[in-house]
């Protein structure tokens, strides 16, 4: 499956996406793989987490408000943050995806949700440390972190989104707040 995957990934994104795609998919493995996890579960989630990063907000809500996904006036008004959850209808219409666990995952990988699950937790925070991301102190103090203590870098990723949302003036969704709570609570 994961040939007909990047090849509807080549159809349907930019080569810039594919390349942090890939790099999610590895990451995601290398987390799993520290962590006693599924790795192939790890791999096809973190391979499937983009499926609708590129869709249009029209198209989003179309197939959002077809599959019954719930929906606040942040995400109306914003669609891009339900890319996630389309992405995980995409997952199963689209490639024939059952697992539970990996459509969750890929549906939580934005905004995270309070209670996820590790495989949840090891794509939410592949899709922030993959090394295509950059190479900062911060990042690699994140990724160091992620080897020893998954609740804590899920805080630490929150954190880490949240600065880059409140200086550059962006929405945030309360759910990447509750996760934050959430994850900080666990990270002792």
């Amino acid at each position: 499956m994961r040939d007909r995957v990047l090849s509807w990934l080549e159809k349907n994104v930019s080569n810039h996406r594919l390349q942090h795609i890939l790099g999610v998919e590895q990451t995601c493995i290398d987390l799993a793989r520290r962590h006693q996890l599924n790795e192939q579960q790890a791999a096809q989630a973190g391979l499937m987490h983009d499926l609708a990063k590129f869709f249009s907000p029209r198209k989003l809500l179309k197939i959002a408000k077809a599959a019954k996904l719930p929906l606040d006036e942040i995400c109306i008004n914003h669609p891009h943050l339900i890319h996630a959850e389309v992405g995980a209808v995409v997952a199963q219409q689209e490639f024939g995806v059952k697992d539970p666990e990996i459509l969750t995952a890929i549906a939580n990988h934005t905004l995270g949700s309070p209670q996820m699950n590790k495989l949840s937790c090891v794509v939410f925070i592949a899709d922030a440390l993959e090394p295509n991301r950059g190479d900062n102190t911060e990042l690699e103090a994140m990724r160091n972190v992620a080897q020893k203590n998954l609740y804590k870098c899920v805080q630490q990723t929150s954190d880490y989104s949240l600065k880059y949302l409140v200086s550059n003036q962006k929405i945030i969704h309360p759910r990447t707040i509750l996760t934050r709570n959430w994850a900080l609570t666990l990270a002792r």
